[in-house]
C-alpha cells in the first residue's frame, strides 16, 4: 500500500527523499539541541541521519511490496514555498497499554505489570523556527483523515511525556482524550492521547 503525498490547507505532508538531508539534519539533530556546539558529535549526528533518511526511502517501497501500513515518518513542507518544515508519520507502538483506562473494561483494575499491546501511533514534530503557527495540528489532522478513511483504522495514538505541553497541546486540539499512566512503571509509558474513529464520527474527542 503506497500511501500517496497528503495536501492540506498550507501544507504538503510527503514522503522523504534523499536531498532532504541537510533540511531534516537541521531540524531534528542540530535545532533539538542535542549535540551542543560539539563538531565531532554534529558530524556523527549527521551520518546517522543520513543512514536514517536512506532506510526511510527504501522503508516506502519496501512495505508497500509486503502489503504492511506505511509506517514511517514523512516531510512536512510549506506548499507557499517548498520549505521543509518537520516530519510526521505513523509507528507501530508496544507498551503496556491495559494499564491505562481507556484500553480497559469499565470498572476494571489497572494490570500491575501489564503486558504490552500494539497500536497505531500518531508522530509530528516540527522546527522551532515554525511552531505555534498550527502546523503540527493541521499535519497529524491530515494523517487522521487518511488513517481512518484509507486505513480504516478504529483507533489511533500518540504518547509523550508529562513535562511535553505542547505536544498535549496538539493531542487535545486534535480531539484526543488524554490517558496518564496511573502506575510508576514503565517511565517511558506517561501520556497517552487516544483518538476513537467513533469519537470523531460523533464530534466529540476527549
Amino acid at each position: 500500500m503506497h500511501m500517496p503525498p497528503l495536501e492540506t490547507a498550507r501544507l504538503l505532508i510527503r514522503p522523504f527523499v534523499l536531498t532532504d538531508l541537510d533540511a531534516i539534519h537541521q531540524i531534528l539533530d542540530v535545532e533539538s539541541g542535542d549535540c551542543g556546539d560539539d563538531a565531532v558529535r554534529l558530524m556523527q549526528a549527521k551520518h546517522q541521519r543520513q543512514q536514517w533518511l536512506a532506510w526511510s526511502v527504501l522503508n516506502y517501497s519496501a512495505l508497500a511490496n509486503l502489503h504492511q501500513p506505511p509506517y514511517g515518518d514523512r516531510a512536512i513542507v510549506l506548499r507557499a514555498s517548498g520549505e521543509l518544515i518537520g516530519a510526521c508519520g505513523f509507528a507501530p507502538v508496544m507498551l503496556p497499554f491495559a494499564q491505562l483506562p481507556a484500553f480497559r473494561p469499565i470498572g476494571a483494575a489497572p494490570a500491575d505489570p501489564a503486558r504490552n499491546t500494539h497500536e497505531m501511533g500518531l508522530y509530528w514534530e516540527v522546527s522551532p523556527r515554525h511552531q505555534r503557527r498550527g502546523y503540527a495540528t493541521e499535519a497529524a489532522t491530515a494523517l487522521i483523515q487518511y488513517a481512518f478513511i484509507t486505513l480504516n483504522l478504529q483507533r489511533i495514538v500518540a504518547n509523550t511525556n508529562y513535562d511535553n505541553a505542547a505536544s498535549l497541546g496538539v493531542m487535545r486540539k486534535l480531539g484526543m482524550a488524554i490517558q496518564r499512566n496511573p502506575l510508576p512503571e514503565p517511565p517511558y509509558l506517561q501520556i497517552v492521547g487516544v483518538l476513537e474513529y467513533n469519537s470523531v464520527l460523533s464530534g466529540s474527542g476527549g
